[in-house]
């Protein structure tokens, strides 16, 4: 049986693990109740696939200006401070949202976006290099595992709830869901920092100065022969392939199943990751996990091909699921690949180099999304993502050997040599 089987273990050698992973629930069901309430207001708002897909684009431009700054705060500083000032930077906006959201201004709105995003920016990072320092490296794998099953079912319980939310109230009932869940997440991060838990690499803290330092992350990931091409694949998937952003739109226009077929259709792909999550933390690891990787994203880029020919709700959703599942063990073996070859002293500035990518991947594809569905039409858009998805596997899998001979992941050792 594999660590990952073995939870008691994981929540007993760590103190902090347990409520950490109660916060980032609580925070990720109302982010994932927050986006598909956004998405919504504003296509019924405008009814257009270009105002959309600016929800995208202003919400990556902060992820983009602020990446290096935003590490170097998380190696410099103390990661739990950064982390909980920038949770009740997403706590306001929240908040913001909940108050004037529905009656604001459609500049105003697209603001409040900007300002939330902002606050992601140096969340996302903070957040991210806290797990490694809250457990044990024994216990990795299975905390990791439980990290992301708990993840995946806010994914499916967030989208859903927010589908009832919006057909039976308002997207302001949604945007206090938010409010409330970030509140939860800054009261756990207090806790962390009062209890003197996850302890920063103090090491790092004062040197990153330099212009060189500011960019080590950026240098550390493009000289990465492992990272660098498991990212690239994840950035052009999801930016090609993403369907998210037009989930409105087939929503009320293709399959004409209102908000609470949306709430179903954003809830699909998240019940499919958590189900092959449950199964992950049963499997053996991949003992070629560069190849698998390959293999799933050519999945996920052949059930976006299926969604956007569907016309059938339950099919459209099955393919969903099929295409979440895929990204979740993607998702696995990315984050797992970062936290093995990544150095101590560099996650806080690689993670925010990540995050720009997931960005990119995310945001940015919402907004591609949008403004090629302007142009081809909803389902000419997804049909071309899901062939440019296609293209892109063949293109990683020859230009780049390390990754389909990756050796099994617990077996790699941090790349000292793209931190020079």
């Amino acid at each position: 049986m594999s660590e990952a089987a073995a939870p008691k273990g994981v929540f007993a050698s760590n103190r902090g693990f347990l409520p950490w992973l109660c916060g980032r629930v609580a925070a990720v069901l109302g982010r994932q109740i927050f986006f598909v309430a956004v998405g919504f207001d504003i296509y019924e708002r405008t009814h257009s696939t270009f105002a959309l897909g600016l929800v995208g684009l202003v919400q990556v431009v902060p992820v983009v200006l602020l990446a290096i700054p935003a590490g170097n705060a998380v190696d410099r500083f103390d990661a739990r401070r950064v982390a909980l000032l920038s949770t009740l930077g997403m706590f306001v906006c929240a908040l913001g949202f909940t108050l004037f959201g529905e009656s604001a201004h459609l500049g105003v709105f697209y603001a409040l976006l900007f300002l939330h995003a902002t606050a992601v920016a140096f969340h996302s990072p903070a957040v991210g290099t806290l797990l490694p320092r809250l457990i044990d490296p024994a216990t990795r794998t299975a905390a990791n595992a439980w990290s992301s099953t708990a993840f995946e079912l806010a994914s499916v319980v967030g989208p859903a709830l927010s589908g009832l939310l919006l057909a039976a109230g308002s997207a302001r009932h949604a945007y206090a869901v938010h409010t409330g869940g970030s509140l939860v997440l800054a009261g756990v991060l207090l806790w962390i920092l009062r209890a003197d838990l996850a302890r920063p690499v103090a090491a790092v803290a004062k040197r990153a100065q330099s212009l060189r330092d500011l960019t080590a992350g950026l240098r550390f990931i493009f000289k990465s022969k492992l990272l660098l091409p498991a990212i690239t694949l994840d950035l052009f998937a999801v930016l090609l392939g993403g369907v998210t952003a037009l989930l409105p739109v087939f929503a009320l226009d293709v399959l004409h199943v209102g908000p609470q077929g949306l709430g179903f259709l954003r809830a699909a792909p998240a019940v499919g990751a958590l189900v092959m999550a449950l199964l992950t933390t049963r499997l053996p690891p991949w003992k070629r996990p560069g190849v698998v990787l390959l293999i799933v994203v050519a999945i996920f880029g052949v059930a976006t091909l299926g969604f956007a020919v569907s016309k059938s709700l339950l099919l459209s959703l099955v393919l969903l699921a099929i295409a979440g599942a895929a990204d979740n063990i993607s998702v696995v073996i990315r984050i797992t690949l970062e936290q093995s070859v990544v150095p101590d002293q560099l996650r806080g500035r690689v993670s925010a180099v990540h995050y720009v990518f997931i960005g990119l991947s995310n945001e940015l594809g919402e907004f591609e999304s949008g403004v090629t569905a302007s142009l081809l039409g909803p389902v000419g858009s997804v049909v071309l993502g899901g062939f440019g998805t296609l293209a892109v596997v063949g293109l990683i899998a020859w230009r780049f050997p390390e990754l389909v001979g990756l050796k099994p992941l617990a077996e790699l050792e941090p790349e000292l040599h793209a931190a020079a």
